[in-house]
């Protein structure tokens, strides 16, 4: 029914063309008050099908009563146009005399094609509409031929026939119309299914990561505290035989840590929660610091981070925090990803009122047929690099989100075997004016 309804209303412009021109030419060269009288019965019947439409696409409740009420005011609206339009051409048919009917049956015939390719949402609908435009068009010639009589050589048999003939041919479409929409409403109905189950099954997926990843976290947080109070030897020191056990210990609850963390960020940035602290920070600075705290890591890959020295400083509006969290991924991917001995290099940049902040290696690069990896959920470019490298595979996905929800975005060029360079880019906050930053500063 609402399907019947759009249709109806998106056709309002087309069906009132046609019958202007239709009626307003059989007024000009037949009977001009009859046109007039049948284009203002046209234009009655257009107002109350309107009114009903909007009714019915207003309807949001399950109330059956208003269902009942609206297809009855559907079968009143198609009894009063399809009547007109009939009652109409037989005016027409009559004010020619009994010859040929060429502009009133095609008036009727164009009438039933429009309702067989608009009309098959309802069928008692339809039915209704093609049994007057039906009636109307066998009645014409046959009151023809009860009238003259003639021989069966008379065109008016021939007209008939063809009206016959023209019949089938708007049954076939009528048919094959309804047979098309129905199969689509199923294949549509099966989609929707299918999309309530898919999301479901994501909200399923959506709390079960928030419990386990909650629920997790406060023991965790309990056993790395007894770790770092037992490596800081305030319970004396540890044995030498234990030694590797509490440092694999160590490392494991730190790589859980990570990954409790991870979920619950990935949790909040597909929920929309990833909360924010939005203000001016020097992008320049927190990089800076950012590279400084990332430096043991490299060290461990045997990769130093060499930082550009920034000529001006660069403000943007941001959580500094989260840039945080993005650029370490970032320094860290290029620190795993490049040969031992390599370099990392940091740089910044402005154009067109963006502020790009670029990390480039000299590491194993990336394939293309790869690319759409990078930023995909527990995802590597090799399913070995986890096991090898180690990380979550969410790191560079939840880098995406956060540059999204800063209106800003994540990006990279690589050549495999040549090296990588990744690149955030944010506005650049015209509140402030940047100062120069002088000579003297060393590079981080």
């Amino acid at each position: 029914m609402r399907d019947y309804a759009v249709v109806g209303r998106q056709l309002f412009l087309q069906r009132i063309i046609i019958y202007s021109a239709a009626i307003l030419l059989a007024g000009y060269y037949y009977d001009t008050s009859t046109a007039l009288f049948f284009y203002a019965m046209v234009w009655l019947g257009e107002a109350f099908d309107g009114y009903v439409f909007n009714q019915i696409l207003r309807w949001r409740d399950r109330d059956w009563a208003k269902a009942r009420h609206f297809v009855l005011m559907i079968y009143i609206g198609t009894l009063f146009s399809a009547t007109v339009i009939a009652s109409f051409s037989i005016s027409l048919a009559a004010q020619q005399g009994h010859t040929m009917h060429f502009w009133a049956l095609f008036m009727l015939f164009s009438a039933a094609i429009f309702a067989a390719i608009n009309n098959h949402q309802i069928l008692s609908v339809l039915v209704l509409r093609l049994s007057i435009y039906i009636a109307a068009l066998l009645f014409i010639p046959i009151r023809d031929l009860v009238a003259t009589n003639p021989p069966l050589s008379s065109p008016l048999w021939l007209q008939f026939f063809t009206v016959l003939f023209v019949l089938s041919f708007i049954l076939e479409c009528s048919r094959s119309f309804l047979v098309g929409y129905v199969k689509n409403l199923r294949y549509i109905n099966a989609l929707v299914a299918e999309h309530e189950k898919t999301k479901a099954a994501y909200n399923a997926k959506q709390e079960f990561l928030a419990t386990v990843s909650h629920e997790l976290r406060t023991p965790l947080t309990a056993i790395k505290g007894a770790l770092q109070l037992i490596g800081s030897g305030a319970l004396g020191t540890v044995p030498p035989k234990m030694q590797h056990l509490f440092n694999m210990a160590s490392s494991n609850s730190e790589s859980l840590a990570n990954l409790v963390n991870d979920l619950l960020d990935l949790q909040r940035a597909e929920t929309g929660k990833l909360e924010l602290h939005i203000e001016p920070i020097e992008l320049g600075a927190v990089a800076a610091a950012t590279v400084d705290r990332t430096r043991p890591y490299a060290a461990r890959f045997d990769v130093t981070l060499h930082m550009e020295q920034p000529k001006r400083e660069y403000w943007v509006n941001a959580d500094r925090h989260r840039i945080e969290q993005v650029l370490v991924n970032m320094l860290s991917n290029a620190a795993k990803f490049s040969e031992t001995g390599g370099r990392v290099e940091i740089s910044l940049g402005a154009h067109d009122d963006q502020i790009s902040l670029a990390v480039k290696d000299y590491g194993i690069g990336i394939p293309k047929d790869a690319s759409e990896k990078v930023f995909e959920q527990f995802s590597q470019v090799n399913s070995s690099d986890i096991r090898r490298h180690g990380g979550t595979g969410l790191g560079m996905n939840i880098s995406r989100h956060i540059m999204q929800a800063h209106g800003g975005e994540i990006d990279f060029e690589s050549v495999e075997g040549v090296g990588s360079t990744f690149y955030v880019t944010l506005a650049e906050d015209k509140t402030i004016r940047p100062q120069p930053i002088p000579d003297m500063r060393k590079s981080a």
